[in-house]
């Protein structure tokens, strides 16, 4: 009797055990609540901020420094993901007597997903990254504290330029990638491997549809608003972070912008796939 009563206990869950567990898992999802919230209501603030006719000099800046500089990675990449592409589905098609179609394939792979999702990964390691950087800095010297003493809004003096600048630049620069890329690919498919030039510029024409132009561009300020805000939301808040502080708060915000920014445009493009499809 003494053995079964034994047995019975050891099988019983440790209350302390579970306890810990659902304070981890409940301390977790009641953070990324409030983060998701404070966002969402930095973004709207921001966004508000943004129809201002003084804020035009600001926005051509931004537009400059997150389009125009991010313009030449974009298009290399751009044409080494055209000519990779070019090069994989020659192969793949060839086996079924298909490379009439590889303009098809190549302007629908990159008009649709890989342009939009590539583009903004790039922005984001060039443009996101230094964003972060450079506001948290200004927030762990108190140049922000200094803005609100002289009555000015940091969000509409730092963060509105910047979203604005993004719904112009992310569509322009997603449209440079898809170019370069197809062009990448026409190098590899017909100079390299001779397919047709004419059957493969008459595919990409005739298979490229307005709604799919329209969809590319949707993603692409869906992904740059998402990118915009998480970064400068990091940025900006680098000296609440309790796991650190001073010049290391501002590279972890950094390293928390970019990873987090890459892993929402996942999210986001499969949840944009499932409405314009």
């Amino acid at each position: 009797m003494a053995d079964n009563t034994t047995v019975t206990q050891a099988l019983k869950p440790d209350k302390g055990l579970l306890r810990s567990v659902f304070n981890f898992f409940g301390g977790k999802t009641l953070r990324l609540n409030n983060d998701m919230g404070a966002m969402a209501i930095f973004f709207f603030r921001s966004f508000i901020m943004m129809f201002r006719f003084k804020a035009i000099p600001d926005i051509i800046q931004q537009i400059y420094y997150i389009g125009a500089k991010s313009a030449q990675i974009v298009m290399l990449v751009g044409f080494f993901t055209g000519m990779v592409l070019g090069l994989q589905l020659y192969f793949v098609l060839v086996d079924f007597g298909s490379v009439g179609v590889l303009g098809t394939a190549i302007a629908l792979t990159l008009i649709r997903e890989m342009g939009p999702v590539l583009a903004a990964i790039m922005i984001t390691a060039r443009a996101g990254s230094a964003m972060t950087a450079e506001i948290g800095i200004q927030r762990i010297s108190e140049q922000i504290d200094a803005l609100s003493t002289m009555r000015i809004d940091p969000l509409g003096y730092l963060i509105s330029p910047r979203i604005a600048a993004a719904i112009i630049s992310f569509p322009i620069l997603t449209a440079f990638f898809d170019l370069i890329g197809i062009i990448g690919a026409w190098v590899s498919g017909c100079l390299i491997l001779g397919v047709n030039s004419g059957s493969y510029f008459y595919r990409v024409v005739s298979s490229t549809q307005i709604d799919d132009i329209t969809g590319g561009f949707i993603k692409s300020i869906v992904f740059g608003l998402l990118i915009i805000t998480i970064c400068c939301f990091q940025g900006y808040f680098t000296h609440m972070r309790t796991d650190s502080f001073g010049a290391k708060s501002v590279s972890l915000s950094t390293t928390s912008a970019v990873v987090i920014s890459c892993v929402m445009i996942q999210i986001s493009d499969y949840i944009v796939n499932s409405f314009i499809l």
